[in-house]
């Protein structure tokens, strides 16, 4: 049912490429990458294969076996390949491609590995199920209500936690667009980390101490998934480091917000505030934190503390010369009206999108 895409073979190595787009460098490059459907790096156009609407699998690595529904333009850089439905690409539909994807990786990832890679030769051979109809043909109308109706749940429920959250409302106070407006020109007062929050170590213990269960999160240096390597059961009330704090990994020096107790694994410290911090304020102090990884990393780990502490941030401050928590406030609460209405509109549009399909397929 699939045929493999030949492609250019393209001169370029991925450390040599960027990972966001430029003028000359603005066509996406597939690679074994698991993150963003393995589109990591960006290649000029020129002398490029590109493809569009196309389904494209891992063939290198722990990823080998990884597939995902191209459906915009790309082209493959290395360790990967695209293959196309052989009898005519055009007519399928993005939900019935996402549905060959999902048949396709549900029958090949997990059943090849470094030694023996997902190549198209070893694949090709292998079976996948997919709905047919009474007279024994593909029934592409059950895909597309299938996946539109998956799709209208998931919706569904962002839509209710939208509302849930308070978050359906997106338009804009008169404090909050003064503190966007203000933003750039607005007092700011230069603090010490160290009168702030204070850096120590947490109570840790190695992953083999772990437990199956979901009670708690187990923090690592690692920056995926916020520094959660795994959500464990009970191993030890001890050992359990306190909520409302951050974590903090000692690899890229990322800070994530704890909200719940937790677990922690070696190398990871935890930064606890000395001042009283809503919720928006949390956000805005995540930010500034984060912003001084590059100076955390350019220092040995054993002297982190002592340049954690004496390091200066700028915050918002009142007339005082005290921490202005309002202003941040109002600026935080924009700041997610403005990526939430992308967010409502969508939910808005695909709900009645998908109403609309299931309706015509039922």
């Amino acid at each position: 049912m699939f045929e493999k895409i030949k492609t250019k073979k393209l001169p370029y190595k991925t450390s040599d490429l960027p990972s966001h787009p430029s003028t000359y460098y603005d066509l996406p490059a597939l690679t074994a990458g698991i993150e963003n459907q393995g589109l990591n790096n960006y290649v000029p156009r020129s002398n490029a294969t590109v493809l569009k609407n196309v389904i494209s699998i891992s063939a290198n690595g722990a990823n080998t076996g990884v597939t995902f529904y191209q459906n915009s333009e790309f082209t493959v850089l290395q360790d990967a390949y695209a293959i196309k439905w052989i009898f005519n690409n055009n007519s399928l539909s993005d939900n019935q491609f996402l549905f060959l994807t999902s048949t396709i990786r549900k029958a090949i990832y997990g059943n090849y590995d470094w030694s023996n890679k997902a190549g198209w030769e070893k694949i090709k051979n292998d079976k996948i199920l997919l709905p047919i109809t009474q007279n024994g043909e593909i029934d592409f109308k059950f895909m597309e209500s299938f996946v539109a109706e998956l799709e209208a749940e998931r919706v569904a429920e962002l839509e209710a936690y939208l509302a849930a959250a308070s978050l359906k409302d997106y338009e804009l106070t008169a404090d909050e667009l003064s503190a966007l407006s203000k933003f750039e020109n607005y007092n700011w007062g230069e603090f010490r980390i160290g009168d702030l929050f204070e850096m120590k170590n947490t109570f840790s213990f190695n992953k083999e101490k772990l437990t199956d269960g979901n009670e708690y999160d187990y923090v690592t240096r690692t920056s995926n998934n916020q520094g959660i390597l795994q959500s464990t059961g009970f191993v030890n009330a001890r050992n359990l480091n306190e909520a409302g704090i951050w974590s903090l990994g000692l690899l890229q020096m990322d800070f994530f917000y704890r909200q719940r107790q937790w677990y922690a694994g070696q190398f990871v410290r935890k930064i606890i505030p000395k001042i009283k911090l809503t919720q928006n304020s949390i956000l805005f102090f995540t930010t500034l934190l984060n912003s001084q990884k590059n100076i955390l990393l350019s220092v040995l780990v054993r002297d982190v503390d002592k340049t954690f502490k004496n390091l200066k941030i700028k915050l918002p401050v009142t007339a005082n010369d005290e921490i202005d928590f309002e202003f941040m406030n109002n600026f935080i609460k924009a700041i997610k009206k403005l990526v939430i209405k992308d967010v409502v509109l969508y939910t808005d549009n695909k709900i009645k999108a998908t109403k609309s399909i299931v309706s015509s397929n039922q």
